[in-house]
């Protein structure tokens, strides 16, 4: 079967070396931990759905997103069929270091994570490269 998938975007913010997570209230990545982010409104652009989504479940304003990666993401049912496809743009962005985060929107619960906790955490494959890969970058 083919899809057309739907356009995403989530967003990255690191702070000395912890990464602001949501814990996912809805599907897809439900009961997962997840950079801020979902689907795009009619007429956004990857970018701009990045930073509407991200200040939607953090309450921070973010600025400067830079695309860092794009995945097609697919879900199955154990049958499966398919139940969701979308195209994910991921950008890193900036905000305020005095902001502070509270959980909205989609957002059960929030935090700032080390690379150790998030290997510990229930969290999508592809936020965990993500982060492997800046912390790599980093050295």
């Amino acid at each position: 079967m083919t899809s057309i998938p739907r356009p995403a975007s989530s967003a990255i913010l690191e702070r000395d070396g912890r990464f602001l997570l949501v814990l996912r209230r809805n599907p897809p990545s439900a009961d997962m931990y997840a950079f801020p982010g979902g689907r795009a409104e009619d007429g956004e652009t990857p970018a701009e759905t990045a930073v509407r989504e991200f200040e939607e479940e953090t309450g921070i304003p973010a600025r400067n997103p830079r695309l860092f990666e794009t995945y097609d993401l697919r879900s199955h049912a154990a049958d499966g069929t398919l139940t969701s496809h979308f195209l994910l743009s991921v950008f890193q962005v900036d905000a305020d270091e005095e902001a502070t985060a509270e959980a909205a929107d989609d957002a059960a619960a929030i935090g700032w994570y080390t690379l150790e906790e998030i290997r510990a955490l229930p969290v999508p494959a592809s936020v965990l490269e993500c982060v492997e890969r800046i912390a790599a970058a980093r050295g």
